[in-house]
Order: structure tokens, then sequence, then C-alpha cells
């Protein structure tokens, strides 16, 4: 099952929004969320992995 990092980004930006508060949770909530919606984006936006397929070498090849 893959991650899907778009909706996830949204619902925490929505939740950096509703934390309006001045108080030292509030920012503290903020700070943390920065940290995650960045992480999430880097995630969304990484290319995916490409795995290398190797062939077995033959053995009347590796004689030569």
């Amino acid at each position: 099952m893959t991650s899907d990092f778009s909706a996830a980004r949204v619902h925490l930006e929505r939740a950096y929004h509703y934390l309006r508060g001045n108080d030292e949770t509030s920012r503290a909530a903020c700070d943390a969320l920065d940290l995650l919606i960045e992480t999430v984006a880097e995630a969304q936006h990484r290319r995916p992995e490409i795995g290398v397929v190797e062939f077995p070498r033959s053995t009347a090849r590796q004689n030569r």
C-alpha cells in the first residue's frame, strides 16, 4: 500500500490553519506541523525509486 502524500499534506495544512492561537502550545504545534508538511511535500515530489534487474551471466561468457 502506498501513502497518499497529497491528501496528507492537505490535512496537515488544514490543521496548521486551525491552530491560530498565540499560546505556546499552538506555536509549538505549528512548528511541528511545519516540519511534517515539509517532509510530506518532499516525499510527494520525490521520484520513485527504480529497481535494477540483474540478468544472470552465462558461464560461457565468464570463461572468455
